[in-house]
């Protein structure tokens, strides 16, 4: 832990706070449907010919159920477009390397995960998917994907900010003003500062390189049709392969990678993410993306204080936000920066640390700064392998994503994942001095509280129920890489990973099977509208509320008090629910890790 990696932390805390005001005060006049932005010139009459369109008013605003069932629609038709294009890959253009049509199984497992903003990868961008594929399927939904997460949260804030109203905006509006005003021309901007750095972006076929000592590896064995050949026991026969070219892949990478980033998506062009060189060519840009991560869900806090006329409750809510994120860094740091035990009585010195699965190119400080960024939001990139990270190194990423990601969280989702905790403390707060709670003027009812707590719940029985279920099988114990709590961790992170849309995984997993397939599309589905239902309705709840003056009784919602109350919330909820499942993973392998045992 050395004096240069303290002084990048310092930095890329002092950049974050700098920008959250200015993004924000942006975000403020694009979640207004009358705010005026200086892009208006141009973006404007592209934003009304949109509404004719689609045939939208954009006076009109809805309720809460005509708000979900717009992104119910919506998300459904863009989910069957990408499964369309994916199962007929083959016959579209740009396809230099003759791809074929993903399986079903795997064509569901992508189209789902890219419409939640999840982007679980079951499958290898470069060995899977043609320029096309990645282009329209994929990028399509990186930004709209991002743009309903934001909208949500606009809406939910709405229900916060406003009294006596019926509706909370309206679907359509704020999903064109965020892509048009804010993604897209960032995004171009960012493209090309990408490559700038070295990024590749063309349609070439790949590139064929001789290597200059040949490999000798071991595969499995397929028939003539391509179908994995096993034996009599059932496993898989290996034969072995000398290689002595290598496929270097091109495209149109600089032009995916920063939506990727900036709207917490996380898929890949490649499937070594951001630990592949083209797709992360520089520290400058490892630490640009790592800051785009955050960016807007940063902002989005300011937002919220902008919205309400309380700007200390948006910065409050904060601080509470990056006590939990500075604490995350420190532990996965110190973690891996420690090292494994067994690794140095076999030589290897404990000033090197854990350099296991992480890219020479950053070292342990960014990759645990990496890993602890992708999953405090809900994105999922990765320039190291959390597979190979200590079990309290891979511990942080996986408590990160049960909290439900809202340390900063994903874009939108970070916001209102975070109100939900904030909505539970004011109720224990309410509880604890006997009286009605109150948030922000408003009375926190029994109808409240229900949909709060459904939000939550709906995530931990999901993650729970289906690891529980492939713990027990046939199908979810072939996936696994390692045995003992290690593979526990593996299939527990999967299921964490895909319903809390962030998408990362502990790598070792084989998930492409049709069973792992299937459960992980459910649990992906699951993960972000059977949350974000009961939140629209919470805020056509709090919308129509009346706001009520303060008194003596009212519990502050600024403040050390409100931060600490807010952050134990997170930590309590989360540990109750999930510290059993931690400790037969992570907690159990690191002590039999320092008894020598590993898996």
């Amino acid at each position: 832990m050395h004096a240069n990696q303290w002084l990048e932390l310092a930095v890329y805390i002092a950049v974050l706070v700098a920008i959250t005001k200015p993004l924000g005060l942006y975000l403020n006049r694009i979640l207004d449907a009358n705010g005026r932005t200086w892009l208006d010139p141009v973006l404007r009459p592209l934003e009304r010919l949109t509404y004719v369109i689609l045939r939208v008013d954009p006076a009109r605003e809805q309720g809460w159920k005509q708000y979900a069932l717009a992104l119910l629609v919506f998300s459904l038709v863009s989910c069957l477009f990408t499964y369309v294009i994916l199962r007929i890959q083959e016959h579209l253009p740009l396809n230099p390397q003759t791809f074929g049509a993903l399986t079903p199984h795997l064509a569901f497992n992508t189209a789902v995960s890219f419409v939640t903003n999840t982007n679980w990868q079951s499958y290898g961008g470069e060995s899977t998917m043609s320029y096309f594929s990645q282009m329209v399927a994929l990028v399509f939904h990186n930004f709209f994907s991002a743009a309903a997460g934001i909208a949500v949260a606009a809406a939910l804030v709405r229900g916060i900010a406003r009294a006596n109203s019926h509706t909370i905006g309206n679907f359509w509006v704020d999903i064109t003003r965020v892509t048009y005003y804010l993604l897209l021309p960032v995004c171009i901007i960012y493209a090309l500062f990408l490559i700038s750095q070295g990024m590749i972006q063309n349609f070439k076929p790949y590139t064929t390189a001789t290597l200059i000592e040949p490999q000798t590896v071991s595969v499995q064995k397929t028939d003539a049709n391509g179908n994995p050949v096993k034996d009599a026991q059932g496993n898989p026969v290996m034969v072995n392969q000398t290689l002595t070219t290598q496929s270097i892949p091109q495209g149109p990478m600089a032009s995916q990678i920063p939506i990727k980033m900036l709207g917490t998506n996380g898929g890949g062009y490649t499937n070594a993410n951001a630990a592949y060189p083209y797709e992360n060519p520089t520290p400058l840009s490892n630490f640009i993306q790592m800051l785009s991560i955050l960016a807007i869900g940063s902002a989005l806090t300011y937002h919220l204080g902008r919205a309400t006329k309380n700007q200390k409750h948006g910065w409050s809510v904060w601080t509470a936000m990056f006590v939990m994120f500075l604490a995350g860094v420190l532990l996965c740091w110190w973690a891996e920066a420690k090292g494994n035990p067994i690794h140095q009585h076999l030589g290897v010195a404990a000033a090197d640390g854990n350099m296991e699965g992480k890219e020479v190119r950053f070292g342990i400080f960014d990759s645990a700064l990496f890993a602890t960024v992708t999953t405090d939001a809900s994105c999922g990139a990765v320039n190291s392998m959390h597979d190979s990270f200590t079990p309290l190194g891979g511990l942080v990423p996986m408590f990160n994503i049960q909290t439900g990601e809202v340390i900063f969280g994903g874009v939108g989702a970070g916001l209102y994942g975070m109100l939900i905790f904030v909505v539970i403390a004011v109720f224990i707060a309410g509880l604890m001095v006997g009286r009605t709670p109150e948030y922000l003027g408003k009375k926190i009812e029994a109808y409240d509280v229900k949909m709060t707590l459904l939000a939550f719940v709906i995530l931990a029985i999901i993650i729970l129920g289906f690891t529980a279920w492939a713990c027990v099988t046939k199908w979810g114990l072939a996936g696994l890489n390692n045995n003992g709590p290690h593979g526990f961790s593996e299939i527990l992170y999967a299921y964490t990973s895909c319903a809390g849309n962030n998408g990362s995984a502990f790598a070792g997993l084989t998930a492409n099977a049709p069973q792992y397939d299937t459960t992980l599309g459910i649990d992906m589905l699951l993960g972000r509208f059977a949350m974000i239902v009961p939140l629209l309705a919470l805020a056509g709840s709090l919308a129509k509320k009346k706001i009520i003056p303060a008194s003596a009784g009212t519990f502050p919602v600024t403040g050390a008090t409100f931060v600490i109350l807010l952050v134990g919330t997170v930590l309590l909820v989360g540990a109750l629910t999930f510290l059993p499942a931690l400790t037969l993973g992570p907690i159990v392998e690191h002590f039999l890790m320092l008894q020598g045992t590993l898996f």
